[in-house]
Order: C-alpha cells, then sequence, then structure tokens
C-alpha cells in the first residue's frame, strides 16, 4: 500500500509539474513582444483545426485581437466555430465578445492568381508571331520547361503559400493592421515541408521561365525596333513571375523568422505519429524555423473499471451464478482490455515524444484529452483550450 501510495504521489507531483510548464507556456506565448504568427501543423487527423480555432479563442480571450486563417478547401474551420467563414474576408466569430475573427481562404482562388499571367489563348499567339520571325527554338524551349504543367497542377504547398502571402500582404498593408495574433490551420506534414523549399523550385524552374521570357522579349523587341514599333512596355508575364517569387520568398522570410513566428507541432500519441513528428521537427530545425512546442491531442481520460477489477467481479459472478450480471461484467471486461491496450501503446508513443521532442528536442510538451462531446462551436473550443492551453 505504502508503494502505491508513493506511485500515487510521484505521478502527482509530475502532473503539477506538467501543468506549470503548460501555464508559462501560454503566459510566453501571450508576452512574447512581437510574436505575431502562430502555426499548427502536423499530419492528417491530429486535430489541427480544433488546435488552431481553440488558441485563437485563447489568445481572444486574453485580450489580443485576433485572426485564425485556414487554408482547407474542406471548410474545417466553418465546421469548427459552427459558423460560415468562407468568402475571403475577415469574419467576426459569433458567440464571444472577444476580438475574434475568422477567415478561410480558398486555395483554387491561389490558383487561379498562379496561371493568372498565362495567355487567354494558351500562347498560341505569341508561337505563331515567334515562328514568323525566326525564333520558334525558343518557345520550343518554353515547352520543354512544361510550363503548362505547372499552371494547371501547380506543386503541393504552393497555393497555400500563395493564401499566406495574401494575409501577410494584408497585414503588413495595413488591411488587417488591427491584429495582433494571426492563427494559421496549416495543410498536413508533406505541404508544409513542401512549401518551405517552394523557393528553391521557383528558382530552378520559374527562374528559367523569366530568363527565357526576358530573351524572348529581348529578340521580339530588337525586330519590333526594325519597323519603328514600340518596344518599351514590360513584360507583363516576367513582371508577374517576379511577383510570385517575392510573394513566397516572403512566406519563407516569414517562416523562418525568429521573433515574428512560432510553429507549433500537433500529433496524437500513436507511435506512428510520434516518429513522424519527430521527423518533422528536425526537418523545421534544420530550415531555420522557430518550433518551440508539441501538443498531443487525443489523449485517453483516466478512471474506469480495470482489467484486474473486471476479472475479479467476473469470478465473483461466476461463483453466486447471477448470469445476467456475468454478462454485463463480460462486456465491461472486454472494454476494460481494449482501453488498456490503447493505454500502453499511448504510453509508449508519449515515450518517444517526451524523450525525442521533449528532451533531446527541447519542445515543451503539453497534452490535451479526448473528450467524449465533439468539440465545435466557440463555448466547446472555450473549454478545450483552457485544458490544452494553459
Amino acid at each position: 500500500r505504502r508503494a502505491r501510495q508513493t506511485g500515487g504521489r510521484r505521478r502527482c507531483l509530475r502532473a503539477r509539474a506538467r501543468a506549470s510548464a503548460a501555464v508559462a507556456g501560454f503566459d510566453e506565448m501571450c508576452a512574447a513582444p512581437g510574436r505575431r504568427y502562430f502555426m499548427v501543423g502536423g499530419k492528417g487527423g491530429v486535430g489541427k483545426t480544433s488546435l488552431s480555432a481553440s488558441l485563437a479563442v485563447r489568445f481572444a480571450n486574453a485580450g489580443h485581437a485576433t485572426l485564425v486563417v485556414s487554408t482547407d478547401p474542406a471548410h474545417s474551420l466553418s465546421d469548427s466555430l459552427a459558423q460560415d467563414v468562407t468568402g475571403g474576408q475577415p469574419v467576426r466569430v459569433e458567440g464571444t465578445d472577444a476580438p475574434l475573427f475568422a477567415l478561410e481562404l480558398d486555395p483554387e482562388d491561389a490558383k487561379a492568381e498562379i496561371r493568372q499571367f498565362a495567355s487567354a489563348d494558351g500562347g498560341k499567339g505569341v508561337n505563331d508571331f515567334m515562328d514568323s520571325v525566326g525564333l520558334g527554338a525558343f518557345t520550343q524551349q518554353l515547352a520543354d520547361l512544361k510550363l503548362g504543367e505547372l499552371l494547371d497542377t501547380p506543386p503541393p504547398g504552393l497555393d497555400e503559400a500563395m493564401a499566406i502571402a495574401k494575409v501577410v500582404q494584408f497585414v503588413d498593408g495595413g488591411e488587417f493592421s488591427q491584429f495582433d495574433r494571426i492563427v494559421f490551420d496549416t495543410a498536413p506534414t508533406g505541404h508544409t515541408l513542401r512549401m518551405l523549399s517552394l523557393p528553391d523550385f521557383l528558382d530552378a524552374t520559374i527562374g528559367k521561365v523569366v530568363r527565357l521570357r526576358q530573351t524572348i522579349s529581348g529578340a521580339g523587341n530588337a525586330i519590333k525596333g526594325m519597323f519603328g514599333a514600340d518596344t518599351s512596355t514590360p513584360d507583363e508575364a516576367v513582371e508577374k513571375l517576379e511577383g510570385l517569387k517575392k510573394k513566397l520568398k516572403t512566406v519563407s522570410e516569414l517562416f523562418r523568422d525568429q521573433d515574428k513566428m512560432e510553429f507549433v507541432i500537433a500529433c496524437i500519441p500513436t507511435v506512428m505519429a510520434a516518429n513522424e513528428s519527430a521527423r518533422l521537427m528536425e526537418s523545421l530545425k534544420g530550415e531555420g524555423v522557430p518550433v518551440r512546442r508539441v501538443v498531443v491531442n487525443q489523449l485517453l481520460p483516466g478512471g474506469g473499471a480495470s482489467t484486474t477489477e473486471a476479472e475479479e467481479a467476473l469470478a465473483e459472478a461466476k461463483e453466486r451464478g447471477d448470469e445476467k450480471l456475468e454478462r454485463v461484467l463480460k462486456g465491461v471486461l472486454k472494454d476494460a482490455k481494449f482501453m488498456a491496450t490503447k493505454r500502453k501503446d499511448q504510453e509508449r508513443a508519449l515515450s518517444i515524444i517526451d524523450d525525442e521532442l521533449g528532451s533531446k528536442g527541447g519542445l515543451s510538451v503539453a497534452r490535451a484529452q479526448l473528450f467524449d462531446i465533439e468539440i465545435r462551436g466557440v463555448p466547446a473550443l472555450q473549454f478545450f483550450g483552457m485544458s490544452v492551453w494553459q
């Protein structure tokens, strides 16, 4: 009994220590001067939207004018808030007096912006002109670059980067200047990592297109000059491509800004998710992204009958010949075994997270319990946020 009491006291002390760290963690998130952007990311299905929305509610309740942004075409943020926040403009969140706004950006709009420099006729007129003046080889080089494929199917992460760039542009330009906390519900891990490598992709691919278009423009202007035509008109496509590169460079720099940005890793207590989160942490650190904490979501609550208790109760029911109680207790035992197995799996995953991301990675580890109700609407998000972002 004394050993069990000692073990219980140790667990209580560990729980208190975790709670104290969590309190310091949210206070630090609120008080950090200049830290304006928070991005919640991780693999799919770990509850990123609920965690993002609850963090935004928490910030707003703490007095920060907050905007929560999602680029998910499934409109998960609207579902989480139980309110339509689509339309491309910040919407005041209902159900709270706190300064909370939400915005869902459609990635398809970003893709349309990527394609906007392409001519309506697919470049056929340009090809015909270039052939007529003996510069058809240049257009063949353009075809070899497969620019059309780039426009029709942008690489993963490009549309989201454009959407994030749009919000940053609005903030820096004053349109969203009233917000001092902006929380992004980001795409799954793979998209996030690809987004970080997009500037290199653009330098390797779109950069070639820019240089080639400039070469073509120069040759075409020389021919126009022979006939006295105006050659001062800038190449609009090149300008738009350069603008695209500039926008994505802004996002890339923001992701690596140690003062303005924080990336929060969201995961669930499974070994696969723990290992993926550890790899994500290493990739983010390798890219210079400020990542300071990880939230382990969907932890099973304590309580309930243990396997031993259920087995002992079932044995007593059999001895008494109580068949009705025996049937009930068989179900209880089955559930107890299932929960015991799940808890062992979660404990194994938590051990990996505490070791790889906590002790070795230096991240603050927060825990979020799995609740028996759906976290939807401001009241539920407020309750959830108080338990996670303490």
